[in-house]
């Protein structure tokens, strides 16, 4: 009897070694990625993320042409596909931001970028995939909708936050391309429906920001899939890259149009809605084109700072956040500094680990 319990008991163990082993292969770069978010300012949080992020899988599925169908997807993903969602969307909004990309004195590039918001988390997401580019990407988790003064601490709400894993407001990649999402200036959503993969616009900047080293990739990428427009409103990407090359990418009646700009802020650029959106008093644009011309298109980081600072918002208190973050990317020497809520004396400085290898 003793030997018969002896074998039941040392089997069972061995089937809960089995079990915890095959759970963890299936959440253990999950829970790792949950356990690494951690507080780095008021409004702005860190998380690292190691591993299959499942943008391959979304690619290959067709992708999605709402926020609604991409949170099904993300949460099967983070769920292994024991939790199916009921589909939904967040509500429309509007945010003003702006962006401004310049040559150094050593012949570098470097691009800044404010991210202006009523309210906003901040999720600063470093990812290292098994497919694809090594990234850093920021995201308002306010956007994804899980309720009224949610922060992604305690396990839970960390293992929630990997949602952001998926969508991007901007970022940068081990190649020096850089990518940041702008309103632009209506109410015109894209809706391009020509049966390629169905990316929306924040997740698109996952998407290139994996896959593309320089804005003629970019280019090319975006045109090989259906852009879905977020949040019910205009938006167009200032995209810029290691060589100098900088544009701003817009769509008009669902086509893509392409303008070299090393600025943007919230109105279009391009000559079929030039100026549309261009609010009376808004001198942000102007306002960096000129210092830009004033140093003959060369600033080196503390001047290329503060100039993106100039143009950044205070917030009024019970409508208006401001200025939820800042960054400034080196596009040349790949890395960025990330500044919360116009904090412009704490800068949080992020390096990658695989610049110089070939990695794809």
């Amino acid at each position: 009897m003793k030997k018969f319990l002896k074998i039941v008991l040392w089997s069972l163990l061995a089937l809960v070694l089995l079990l915890a082993v095959g759970a963890w292969m299936k959440f253990g770069a999950l829970v790792k990625g949950a356990m690494s978010v951690r507080k780095l300012d008021d409004g702005l949080y860190y998380l690292e993320y190691r591993g299959d992020d499942g943008f391959a899988g979304l690619i290959e599925s067709g992708g999605g042409r709402s926020a609604g169908e991409l949170s099904g997807y993300v949460m099967r993903f983070l769920s292994k596909g024991f939790y199916q969602p009921a589909a939904g969307d967040p509500a429309p909004a509007q945010y003003g931001c702006s962006a401004l990309t310049a040559r150094t004195p050593e012949g570098g590039v470097l691009m800044g970028r404010n991210f202006d918001f009523t309210f906003a988390t901040g999720m600063v997401v470093h990812t290292i995939p098994t497919q694809g580019y090594e990234t850093y990407t920021t995201f308002n988790l306010d956007f994804i909708g899980f309720g009224e003064g949610w922060l992604p601490e305690g396990f839970q709400n960390q293992y929630m936050a990997l949602s952001a894993l998926f969508f991007a407001l901007d970022g940068i990649n081990e190649k020096g391309l850089a990518v940041a999402d702008l309103m632009a200036g209506d109410d015109a959503q894209t809706h391009q429906k020509t049966g390629k993969p169905a990316l929306t616009t924040t997740s698109a900047i996952s998407y290139l920001l994996k896959n593309a080293a320089t804005v003629d990739e970019a280019l090319e990428l975006l045109r090989g899939i259906d852009m879905h427009s977020d949040i019910g409103a205009a938006h167009h990407y200032a995209i810029s890259d290691a060589s100098g090359r900088s544009v701003v990418v817009e769509y008009v009646d669902n086509r893509m149009e392409v303008v070299e700009s090393p600025a943007v802020t919230n109105h279009y650029l391009c000559a079929a809605k030039l100026n549309v959106g261009l609010q009376e008093g808004d001198r942000r644009y102007d306002f960096l084109c000129r210092q830009l011309d004033a140093a003959g298109g060369v600033m080196d980081k503390r001047q290329l700072t503060e100039a993106v600072a100039s143009v950044s918002q205070p917030g009024r208190e019970g409508s208006f956040l401001g200025t939820a973050w800042t960054l400034v990317m080196d596009l040349t020497d790949p890395s960025v500094t990330y500044y919360a809520r116009r904090h412009f004396d704490k800068p949080f400085r992020f390096e990658f680990e695989r610049v110089g290898q070939d990695q794809k």
